[in-house]
């Protein structure tokens, strides 16, 4: 008898999902099916495992086919439900003929809480990826009471205090999922093999792509308050005209080998992506958190909990003056890295792949 297939739901914004979500798969049984519904089926190129795909309509931005639809308010239990949308009718069609189609184990939703209200319309388990942020609102606690758990891909020790009770008993923790998997080497190796100089302190930034880029402007002031040390930028940033260039800040632009660099640095400033935070933990590398904006002040929660922990120093915006900077980096410097380090677990992607294994077995089982 074949087993029922998992369905997974990838939002299509950023990497993070379909990344998050191939890696878990690579831990999936091989006779247990997998289905991927995404609009970017392309993110799934380096699927370790077979699977089918459905690709989406991308619904982001269509326009509604009246003004009046257009006007109409959203639902107070729903975040982004605008009326008259034909990518929209499509793309939740889709989802719902798969679904129906398929007849699902589980279908694990990497994010929406509007999916999970149709996924228990429809009679269906679901198992939403949780994420940091003020969800107090009623439309993520429908989506959290719709599904029959939720995953959290991170340590327990950093989850909320305002998350409710009721909610965390039904959450399981992986502990902290990291998808890169590149080699962490000693940092003297890792600066010969980038023809990095040995005896300057080095100062990683990941530069986060999910806006215009972070601002350049105060990485100068940074260069200005260490001028013996070497900045680095890795990612885009954003200039508005009036920055001043020295010589001790580098921009790397996009790379594909960030690991070398993590190892390279003696510590890391970057925003409080899921991903980005336990690339550091897995370097174990003193963290100045800056977060990015983000719906539902998601990375300001995430590195609120981190600084609580001593994993990261939390800045909520960037310092505007050299000793501000000098500041934030002696407290950077004075963190006890094996904290962060911790938080990171080699095996998370296996235990979340396990659970759901297990979650599939049991909801199924007829006595």
């Amino acid at each position: 008898m074949t087993a029922r297939p998992l369905v997974f739901f990838a939002h299509h914004q950023g990497r993070g999902h379909a990344n998050r979500i191939m890696a878990v798969a690579a831990h999936i049984p091989e006779e247990r099916p997998l289905h991927v519904l995404t609009a970017k089926p392309e993110q799934f190129d380096a699927m370790p495992r077979e699977f089918s795909v459905t690709e989406l309509p991308n619904m982001i931005g269509a326009a509604s086919r009246s003004e009046a639809l257009h006007d109409q308010p959203t639902p107070s239990v729903m975040h982004c439900v605008p009326l008259g949308v034909e990518a929209m009718r499509q793309h939740m069609g889709i989802i719902a003929e798969t679904l129906r189609a398929l007849d699902p184990a589980l279908f694990v939703i990497d994010v929406s809480a509007e999916i999970a209200l149709l996924a228990r319309i429809m009679s269906v388990p679901a198992i939403t990826i949780r994420m940091h942020g003020d969800r107090s609102d009623i439309g993520h606690l429908a989506g959290y009471e719709a599904g029959v758990g939720m995953l959290a891909p991170f340590d327990e020790r950093i989850e909320q205090a305002d998350y409710p009770q009721w909610a965390r008993a039904r959450t399981f923790y992986t502990g902290g999922l990291c998808t890169t998997k590149d080699p962490v080497r000693p940092r003297d190796e890792a600066r010969k093999a980038l023809g990095l100089p040995l005896d300057k302190p080095i100062t990683l930034v990941i530069a986060g792509g999910g806006g215009s880029g972070t601002p350049y402007a105060p990485l100068t002031v940074a260069a200005r308050a260490e001028p013996e040390a070497l900045w680095l930028v890795a990612g885009p940033v954003h200039r508005e005209g009036h920055e001043t260039d020295f010589g001790n800040l580098r921009e790397l632009g996009w790379i594909d080998n960030l690991t070398d660099y993590l190892c390279a640095a003696d510590r890391v400033v970057a925003s409080a992506g899921d991903n980005t935070v336990h690339e550091i933990a897995r370097a174990g590398k003193p963290f100045l958190c800056i977060p990015e904006w983000r719906y539902f002040d998601e990375q300001q929660a995430k590195a609120a909990e981190l600084a609580r922990l001593g994993a990261a120093v939390h800045l909520p915006t960037w310092p505007a003056s050299i000793p501000e900077w000098q500041k934030a980096l002696d407290r950077t410097d004075a963190l006890d890295t094996s904290i962060l380090a911790s938080l990171h677990d080699p095996d998370a992607a296996r235990r979340a792949a396990e659970w759901l294994e297990s979650e599939a077995t049991r909801l199924w089982q007829v006595s």
